[in-house]
């Protein structure tokens, strides 16, 4: 039996490996000029499957592994060598891209079996009797924008480490709560400093791999400078390792927590390794336990289970139920080019222009940098939402498009409310609550219009004032439309002129 491993299922003990003498691994490389990616996200994934396939050779498997400009010509030369022969694909969580390469095969006289993806902690029967367990209504909370299913990860979440025994006292969370949000959201004390960022120093494969990247992709957007991610599975468990015994205690009340000149703090960084297969989630969690059982603060690693356990696996079917409608969603019909500050990363803002900032070097930000500063700007810009998700898509090393599309369209953007009953929209008061800044921003996040006034904030109240048909009564919109109501039209008037000032300025890339 061949088995077919795509460059995001790098993982020697999924099901099919056990039972397979042949192992296919293609490199396409016509993909990455498809869009400006990041140079560290094609050195990470086609470092990270050449030394899959040394492993593998290693382990005794006999590999293919061919390098081409698409999976078509990979498959034509596959099937000239190897006529009629019978491939095992797990089915790839993007949309639609399983039934894709079984048409391909088929097309070159072969046939292609998709199994079940078990680098995942739930399988899609799993989440799909949860949701009809709950009425048809995927979380109890009524039907969606268009019709269909909405869902709400806290339902899920419970419901998950219940069947899974994660965390769990008899038929109750360990701690007496589910979370601990209001213990995570604390900033950093003046003089603190996070502990050293894991590095992995490229070996050669990497190197050659870089000066390929280097060489072929005259568009790549971001530095390939610090490059340092795990490439084979055992970085990846070194990662793991040294997040949970060196940046884990801290990573609970700080995750949240924006400083400047700091693009990693405590986060764990093992959402390359997750999604690549490098790292299986329930190695993720079960080392989190282990650490809480040997003394880790519960609110750390109740945190990190809950992204793991509780979103990622959340998001991942959220999307497969959701597309294609949610590759295509726009409730609040916004339409607004990105700013120019997220392509070139000038801006005074410090807040973006640090979030900007650690995505061209590293390739990353943190959750909050994502949804809070990232998302959130280009909500309250009137942003399309979707050259948004192409924009974290090609920017970030651990971005899919099952990952990106739910936290960008769904929850960034809330272009579809499958996933959130109300947008995450806020204005300046959060990043000053949340980060240092503000404190050395030129703009004032305590005024609204005005020269100096702080984007964010003409943004916001105009974004709500906009969307006042679709938003007012949705969710807990109440308290934010109760201070809409308390402005006056020249308070109006000022706001919207000094929002189509920004406007303008975003587009010149002036900011």
């Amino acid at each position: 039996m061949t088995v077919w491993l795509l460059g995001d299922q790098l993982n020697p003990d999924v099901t099919p490996l056990q039972s397979a003498d042949h192992v296919l691994l293609v490199e396409a490389h016509g993909f990455g000029e498809r869009l400006p990616y990041h140079p560290q996200k094609l050195t990470l994934v086609f470092s990270a499957m050449r030394h899959f396939r040394d492993e593998l050779r290693e382990r005794g498997y006999e590999v293919t592994y061919l390098r081409a400009e698409s999976f078509g010509d990979a498959l034509d030369d596959y099937f000239a060598a190897n006529p009629g022969d019978d491939l095992v694909l797990m089915d790839p969580p993007s949309h639609g891209a399983g039934d894709r390469l079984r048409a391909m095969v088929e097309a070159r006289g072969g046939n292609l079996t998709l199994v079940t993806n078990d680098l995942f902690l739930t399988t899609p029967e799993t989440f799909d009797a949860w949701a009809e367990a709950r009425n048809g209504d995927g979380g109890g909370d009524g039907d969606g924008d268009d019709g269909d299913e909405r869902y709400r990860q806290e339902h899920w979440y419970r419901h998950v480490r219940r069947e899974l025994d994660v965390l769990m006292d008899g038929d109750g969370p360990v701690g007496g709560q589910w979370n601990y949000d209001g213990e995570n959201r604390e900033t950093p004390p003046d003089g603190w400093t996070p502990p050293e960022v894991p590095r992995f120093e490229p070996d050669e494969t990497t190197e050659a791999v870089r000066r390929f990247v280097r060489d072929r992709y005259d568009d790549a957007w971001g530095s390939d400078e610090s490059f340092g991610w795990p490439v084979t599975r055992e970085e990846a468990r070194q990662a793991l390792d040294h997040f949970v015994e060196v940046r884990l205690a801290e990573f609970g009340p700080y995750q949240d927590a924006m400083v400047e000149g700091e693009w990693a703090l405590c986060h764990s960084l093992l959402s390359s390794s997750l999604n690549l297969g490098l790292l299986h989630p329930r190695e993720a969690v079960e080392a989190a336990e282990r650490a809480y059982e040997d003394g880790a603060p519960l609110n750390s690693v109740e945190g990190f289970v809950r992204q793991v356990l509780g979103w990622r696996e959340f998001v991942r079917h959220v999307y497969r139920r959701r597309m294609p409608e949610m590759g295509e969603a726009n409730r609040l019909g916004q339409t607004e080019p990105l700013p120019a500050a997220y392509y070139s990363g000038e801006t005074e803002m410090t807040c973006l222009s640090e979030a900007v900032g650690h995505v061209w070097d590293h390739g990353y930000a943190h959750h909050i940098e994502r949804l809070m500063v990232l998302s959130n700007f280009a909500l309250l810009y009137g942003a399309d939402p979707h050259e948004l998700n192409e924009w974290f898509h090609f920017g970030f090393v651990d971005a899919f498009h099952w990952v990106t599309t739910p936290n960008v369209v769904g929850m960034g953007s809330f272009a579809t409310d499958a996933l959130s009953s109300k947008p995450y929209a806020a204005s300046a008061n959060y990043v000053n609550g949340m980060s240092d800044y503000c404190s050395s921003c030129p703009y004032h996040h305590t005024k609204t219009t005005g020269e100096r006034a702080c984007p964010f904030n003409a943004l916001y109240w105009d974004f709500l004032k906009r969307n006042e048909a679709e938003l007012r009564g949705t969710g807990r919109m109440g308290l934010m439309y109760s201070h809409v109501d308390r402005k006056d039209e020249s308070e109006w008037e000022a706001i919207r002129d000094r929002a189509a000032t920004i406007r303008e300025m975003g587009a010149r890339g002036d900011l």
